[in-house]
């Protein structure tokens, strides 16, 4: 598998570029509020990289963001701009519960995840082909509708019994394994990886890869070379609902303590507007993806270092991220929107 090195340069540089205008940014905010950006910086850093554990967190908060942004990338390969991974997490979750403690082993509960976003990213996939509907308006509503349908679930049809605040956990038998002893970093890092380099064999190295990156360039002379781009639009979607299925199912099986959903879904929320953003950065490439969720796994990790050690509050904390985060997407934005305007 050949990656040709000048397709990576220049999204590369002008990603370094915006990274460090973003901390530049950020570090201003600070000053202006009366915090030291140096101090709050090397907290940050220090926190997600200094240690065998902040490594570690950092690598377990990029694992399930890495998997909803191959969601969107593949999505935005296709020209399409596909924002339901944030429903099918939700989805692939309940299915690994459910299936594992049925069947009560680790494949089982992939498996599961992967069904489930499959059924559901079919709904947006078929209203796209048959109806015209546009990704956007049918996928911001099914995610209101999978979060209310899987509240439902999770506190209606699969409530631990011996604990509200959660579910029904995952069984042992199919819970992975920890990497690292006393952090959250398990196996299912792997599986996010591992499914990154896949999608890049399938974009860039298969027929139907090549229909899907034609179709995304321009619908009609894709149409004019004999490709479908109906058929593109159905396989986008439906290999991003496996990999936000899967994002759900490691979730669940792969981060301790709970192993469950816990109250109102807190620990599954947002993972698919996380990996909108971490798409982007990555310039909607699956390799580019690897490297921009550990990114924003750092920030994650480190957010708790910059609160003790440099004594930034919560929500200064994250005014800094989601400075440094729209600083560095927007080269891929403007990629995107290149194009969409081409297509």
């Amino acid at each position: 598998m050949r990656v040709d090195i000048k397709e990576f340069a220049k999204p590369l540089i002008e990603s370094l570029i915006a990274i460090v205008i973003g901390i530049a940014v950020g570090g201003v905010i600070l000053a202006f509020s009366g915090y030291s950006p140096v101090d709050a910086y090397v907290a940050l850093f220090d926190g997600a990289l200094g240690s065998k554990y902040g490594l570690a967190m950092t690598l377990s908060s990029a694992t399930p963001i890495i998997l909803t942004a191959l969601t969107f990338g593949i999505g935005a390969r296709t020209g399409l701009f596909n924002i339901g991974g944030e429903g099918t997490v939700y989805f692939g979750a309940i299915a690994a519960i459910v299936l594992t403690n049925l069947w009560g082993n680790i494949l089982m509960g992939l498996l599961g995840g992967i069904l489930a976003g499959i059924v559901w990213m079919a709904i947006p996939a078929l209203l796209k082909v048959i109806r015209g509907v546009n990704e956007v308006v049918s996928t911001i509503m099914l995610n209101w509708m999978a979060y209310f349908i899987a509240l439902y679930i999770v506190l209606q049809k699969i409530p631990n019994p011996e604990d509200p605040n959660k579910t029904i956990a995952v069984p042992v038998s199919a819970r992975f394994p920890i990497i690292v002893k006393g952090t959250e970093l398990s196996w299912a890092f792997a599986i996010s990886v591992m499914a990154a380099l896949i999608t890049y064999y399938i974009l860039w190295h298969t027929g139907l890869g090549y229909e899907l990156r034609v179709s995304g360039y321009n619908e009609r002379a894709a149409r004019y070379g004999g490709i479908n781009p109906k058929k593109a639009v159905i396989w986008s979607f439906l290999l991003g609902g496996i990999m936000s299925g899967l994002a759900g199912a490691t979730e669940v099986m792969g981060r301790p303590p709970s192993y469950a959903i816990s109250q109102g879904m807190a620990n599954i929320y947002g993972y698919g507007f996380d990996g909108i953003g971490v798409s982007l950065v990555g310039r909607n490439h699956p390799l580019g993806i690897i490297f921009s969720g550990i990114f924003f796994g750092m920030l994650k990790a480190g957010a708790t270092a910059m609160q003790i050690e440099a004594g930034v509050p919560l929500e200064m904390v994250r005014v800094v991220q989601g400075v440094i985060v729209v600083a560095v997407a927007i080269p891929g934005l403007l990629d995107l929107l290149k194009r969409v305007v081409r297509r």
